[in-house]
């Protein structure tokens, strides 16, 4: 029961509350008296000077600043997209429930199709059709005006208490943690922001490890195996000697070769398994053996083109049981070698990184 009070009763500090009721005290106020002046200097009287839809605005743009429903497009044309809708639903259809109703849904079609979605515009319809608006010089005047000099009193305010909106973006190859870090620091963050979020930590939770899926998949799929492989590849052809081969693996420190025909393409692979001594046979006889490496090799061989994708590797690491995958170009020629090392490395290194 503690929690859910948690989720719907967010938190902030004093200064926060008091700065967020004072900005939506003086903007309102604001708003109102700037467009009395300019209403009656105009010669409306017989219209409003101020909407009600603006107080539910006024809530968004000061205590919720960080949400797209409050960012000036919305908070304007969804005020003025909504009122429309409402006028025209008064002008043209007769029955006030029907007129109602296609307004508000109306509205909300139109708010995201214009990318302005904001609920008070759902409420700006319903008022247009409930005081039987069909003027439609109401939806700027007082609607447009209230809402811009809204937005511009929430953005000034913002600015004058140090709290400029919308915020920074982060730099573009930041890393999200993982997800045992993402409980406690998302606490210490939404603590430290000190605003009221739209939004309850348990779905921002989900929404940040749900995106760090996506990354990684992101990720996956815009690395090729050219970006990561081995180029210096150490390779065998298959009438050279096991004892070459041996002493190949042993001074570069690898454990496999492919092996190649005279134009580079793989026929086979040998790994430091494929060349130790057989059970039956003396050590002094193998290392100086004279064995071609087309007797010991593994001749079916998973090759990659140099073009495929991260994200088709893993399965192939991951299913097979292979360690090494030799990598070929569009003529079946040996470029390259990418090991599961490889494949790690590029998953925990920042995106441009592993692209460039």
């Amino acid at each position: 029961m503690k929690a859910a009070q948690t989720i719907s009763s967010p938190r902030i500090g004093v200064l926060e509350w008091a700065r967020v009721a004072l900005g939506g005290l003086l903007g309102v106020a604001a708003v109102g008296w700037i467009s009395q002046l300019v209403e009656g200097s105009s010669g409306w009287a017989h219209v409003p000077w101020l909407v009600a839809p603006i107080g539910a605005s006024a809530v968004i743009v000061f205590a919720l600043p960080s949400s797209p429903l409050g960012r000036p497009w919305s908070v304007i044309g969804g005020n003025t997209l909504g009122t429309l809708v409402g006028i025209a639903c008064a002008s043209w259809i007769g029955t006030p429930w029907l007129a109602a109703g296609v307004a508000v849904g109306g509205a909300i079609a139109l708010m995201l199709q214009a990318r302005c979605l904001h609920p008070p515009g759902g409420a700006a319809a319903l008022l247009a059709v409930l005081t039987h608006t069909t003027d439609w010089r109401f939806a700027f005047v007082p609607v447009a005006l209230n809402s811009a000099l809204l937005v511009l009193g929430a953005l000034s305010w913002h600015a004058a208490t140090r709290r400029p909106h919308p915020a920074p973006q982060p730099a573009d190859d930041a890393v999200l943690p993982n997800a045992d870090e993402l409980s406690s620091a998302l606490d210490a963050a939404v603590a430290r922001y000190g605003e009221v979020l739209d939004i309850d930590r348990a779905t921002l939770r989900d929404l940040l490890a749900d995106a760090q899926i996506h990354a990684y998949q992101q990720r996956l799929d815009s690395v090729r195996c050219s970006d990561i492989m081995q180029r210096n590849v150490q390779s065998a052809s298959p009438d050279e000697s096991v004892a070459d081969a041996q002493r190949r693996l042993e001074e570069h420190g690898i454990k496999a070769l492919p092996v190649i025909d005279s134009r580079r393409q793989v026929i086979g692979i040998v790994t430091a398994a494929d060349l130790r001594t057989h059970p039956d046979a003396a050590p002094s006889a193998v290392r100086e053996s004279a064995t071609p490496v087309a007797a010991r090799m593994t001749r079916q061989v998973q090759v990659v083109s140099e073009t495929r994708h991260l994200s088709e590797l893993i399965p192939l690491f991951a299913s097979s049981g292979h360690h090494h995958i030799p990598v070929i170009d569009d003529a079946a020629r040996l470029v390259g070698m990418i090991t599961q090392s490889d494949v790690m490395r590029a998953l925990h290194r920042p995106a441009q990184q592993a692209s460039g």
